[in-house]
C-alpha cells in the first residue's frame, strides 16, 4: 500500500460510490448482486477511515434522481440500505463512530427511517468519526431548500437580509455544523459530482478512478489518499503564500 502521512489526512472524505450495476452487468449477474458487493466495500472504507483517524467520511449512498430507477430495483436498495444500517450499528457503537444522514428523508419508506432513526439514537455520544450518509440527496434541492429556509427566517424577522453571509447560508444547508470536504473520490471513471454537495464542494480535490466501487480496495483507497496528499491546497493564494506560511522562519 501506499506510504500515507497521518498529518496530512482529508480531515473529511466524500466518495461517490458509483459502478455497483456496471460490475454486475460486466459479469452478467443481477444489478442487485452489484450492490450487494458494493455494501462489503462500504464496510470495508469506513473501517480504514476509521483506522485512519479520518474525522468526517460522507457517502453518496442514494441520490434524489436515483428514485427514477425500476422500482424493483429501488426496493431491493431500501432493504439493502435498512439491513445494512441494522447489522453495522453494533460494530459503529464498538468504533465510537456516529451516523448522520444528509437529504430528503421524507422520500425514503417508513422502515428504513425508522432504521435510521434507531441507529442516529444509538450512536448519538459517539465521539469519534462521523459516518454521513447522503440519501435521496440532491445538492440543488438541499441549495433551495435552505434558501427557501433562509426567506423564511427573514420573513419571521428573525434574521436580518444583510446578515446572510456564506458561513450564515451554510449553516441552513443539510451539512450545517460539519467541515466541509476535503478530498472527494468517485469511482468507475465518470468524471462529474452529478448533483453531490454542489456548495461543499467549492474547493475540495477531486479525484477519480476507473475502478467499480465493487472492486475500490484498501491498497487503490492508500492510492487516493496518497495521491491527496501530494497536492498543494493554495484556496486562491498563491504557491508562494503556502510556502511561506508553512515555513518556521517565516512564522
Amino acid at each position: 500500500m501506499e506510504p500515507l502521512d497521518p498529518d496530512k489526512l482529508p480531515g473529511h472524505l466524500a466518495i461517490i460510490m458509483d459502478g455497483n450495476g456496471r460490475w454486475a452487468q460486466q459479469r452478467m449477474l443481477k444489478r442487485i448482486v452489484g450492490h450487494q458487493r458494493g455494501a462489503e466495500t462500504v464496510k470495508m472504507v469506513v473501517e480504514q477511515a476509521h483506522l485512519l483517524g479520518i474525522r468526517h467520511l460522507t457517502l453518496f449512498a442514494f441520490s434524489s434522481e436515483n428514485w427514477s430507477r425500476p422500482a424493483i430495483e429501488v426496493r431491493a436498495l431500501m432493504t439493502l440500505l435498512k439491513k445494512y444500517i441494522r447489522q453495522e450499528t453494533a460494530r459503529m457503537m464498538r468504533k465510537n463512530i456516529r451516523y448522520n444522514v444528509i437529504g430528503n428523508r421524507g422520500e425514503l419508506p417508513d422502515d428504513v427511517n425508522q432504521a435510521l432513526n434507531d441507529a442516529i439514537a444509538e450512536t448519538a455520544g459517539n465521539t469519534g468519526m462521523v459516518l454521513t450518509l447522503a440519501l435521496s440527496y440532491g445538492g440543488r434541492q438541499e441549495i433551495s431548500m435552505a434558501a427557501a429556509r433562509v426567506a423564511r427566517d427573514v420573513a419571521g424577522g428573525r434574521l436580518k437580509a444583510d446578515d446572510v453571509t456564506v458561513d450564515v447560508f451554510g449553516s441552513y444547508l443539510d451539512t450545517g455544523g460539519l467541515p466541509d470536504p476535503d478530498f472527494l473520490i468517485r469511482t468507475s471513471g465518470e468524471m462529474r459530482i452529478s448533483n453531490f454537495l454542489l456548495w461543499q464542494l467549492a474547493y475540495t480535490e477531486l479525484y477519480f478512478t476507473e475502478i467499480n466501487w465493487p472492486d475500490f480496495t484498501i491498497n487503490e483507497l492508500h492510492k487516493a489518499l496518497a495521491d491527496f496528499q501530494a497536492r498543494e491546497r493554495r484556496f486562491g493564494k498563491t504557491s508562494d503564500q503556502i510556502t511561506k506560511r508553512s515555513d518556521p522562519l517565516n512564522a
